[in-house]
């Protein structure tokens, strides 16, 4: 096992600056942060920069039940190998979903001795569950997912407006949030078959639904106090709905993720449903505006909404992509895309940390994650920013060696990712150090995090 005791960087990204520091590691956390110091256990090298561990919010591991789309083992192997140290896992698609306590505690014995990374636990918020959430967030899990229109999956029901108004009232009484996925149904295409062409399917999902969806939960937040969290926002011109709602000091925050910042509806191939997630990938036009909630604040977290699956459920259909299940898989190369494209456009790389760290951690209300400070946990991600290499999906630690960025040249590299301390990733991985984070003070005996 490597832990060292001491790690050097001449760029450390520190309180939002690059600062010369070596950091002084004890029992897995940040005990002291000196002068740069060459001597010290490991140095990073100079064309490098250290990182804190990225935090990713919105991912699906899929076990247990469906773990032949990811599981515990692979998901979190592909978050180190993307420098994310501290991922949250979705209640779908999962079997059980993780609507309640037992199915929770089916989950928390499937991760058991696999995590390269931490994780934590979202549970979910159907009609079947509501008005039972508060033991689902006694248990553990650090808030709630819901969907407002069909999630694609029986088990997991999506929300009505009265049924999302009663969800946020009763997750207002103890202070918890909901996320949700928004896409209003009156506004989609009904399900089946939609033909090979991207533009089909793009126009099947229109950003009325977005927009419409958005205001209804800004609505029903405002009415209950409730924290909401909007998912995976690729309508740009929904944006300003979003920047009205925090000015009058609604309780929401928002997410956007790499594949909505970085890819674009007018170059994706027809057939190929690797490219197929909703809400849909959309034209550069609305994918500038989505850079500038990046920039002004308005989005605060850029994660990858990792949703993969078997490459037949992909392919089914013969790239019909109504028939094609959706769902992109980013975890591990997130952050090069979206820097990648910062990088075309001139933003500095200290503008877009905080979005992939603090934000995330914010979201998932753990607010001490994505920081190098002292007291918090030796998370970190050594990255050559520079350093240029093509996207091979076979070589990705994804069960399903699927990506849209396929055969893309990106730049950005992690080399060492350190979980607790101890190196869990160099050109594989080298130790799963991953606990679980759950909320609970009983199970602090079980080695909770």
């Amino acid at each position: 096992m490597t832990r060292p005791t001491s790690l050097a960087a001449r760029r450390a990204f520190i309180d939002g600056a690059w600062t010369p520091a070596t950091l002084r590691i004890e029992d897995g956390v940040i005990a002291g942060i000196d002068p740069f110091d060459p001597g010290a256990d490991e140095a990073v090298p100079d064309d490098a920069v250290l990182l804190p561990g990225l935090v990713d919010s919105h991912v699906h591991l899929d076990e247990p039940g469906r773990t032949e789309w990811e599981g515990f083992a692979t998901g979190t192997a592909a978050a180190a190998a993307g420098g994310v140290t501290t991922v949250f896992d979705m209640p779908l698609n999962s079997v059980p979903v993780t609507t309640t306590v037992q199915a929770l505690a089916a989950k928390r014995s499937a991760a058991a001795g696999k995590l390269a990374v931490d994780v934590g636990y979202w549970g979910g918020a159907v009609p079947e569950n509501l008005g039972t959430l508060q033991a689902l967030w006694d248990a553990g899990v650090v808030g709630f997912k819901c969907f407002l229109s069909p999630s694609g999956i029986d088990e997991f029901g999506h929300l009505d407006a009265a049924q999302l108004e009663a969800a946020l009232a009763e997750i207002a009484e103890f202070d918890g949030v909901l996320i949700a996925h928004a896409e209003d149904p009156a506004h989609l295409h009904a399900d089946g078959p939609l033909g090979r062409r991207y533009a089909d399917f793009l126009a099947s999902r229109p950003p009325a639904s977005e927009k419409a969806a958005i205001r209804l939960v800004i609505e029903a937040s405002r009415r209950t106090g409730a924290r909401a969290h909007i998912v995976h926002v690729s309508d740009g011109t929904a944006l300003d709905a979003v920047r009205a709602a925090k000015a009058a000091g609604v309780r929401l925050t928002i997410e956007t993720c790499p594949h909505y910042l970085t890819l674009r509806a007018e170059d994706v191939p027809d057939g190929d449903a690797a490219f197929k997630c909703c809400p849909p990938i959309r034209d550069s036009a609305n994918q500038d505006l989505l850079w500038a909630g990046v920039l002004d604040g308005t989005i605060d977290a850029i994660v990858s909404d990792h949703s993969p699956s078997t490459r037949a459920l992909k392919e089914q259909g013969g790239g019909d992509f109504g028939l094609a299940w959706g769902g992109i898989s980013g975890l591990q190369t997130g952050l090069a895309a979206v820097w990648t494209e910062a990088r075309r456009r001139g933003i500095p790389l200290e503008s877009l940390l905080p979005l992939f760290t603090t934000g995330p951690a914010r979201i998932a209300g753990l607010g001490g994650l994505g920081r190098i400070t002292v007291g918090e946990p030796a998370h970190l991600a050594v990255f050559r920013p520079e350093a240029p290499f093509t996207v091979d999906a076979d070589r990705l630690e994804y069960r399903n060696k699927l990506s849209p960025w396929h055969g893309a040249t990106l730049h950005g590299v992690v080399t060492d990712t350190y979980v607790h301390g101890v190196l869990a990733y160099r050109d594989g991985v080298v130790e799963r150090a991953g606990r679980e984070i759950v909320a609970v003070p009983a199970l602090a005996d079980e080695g909770a995090a």
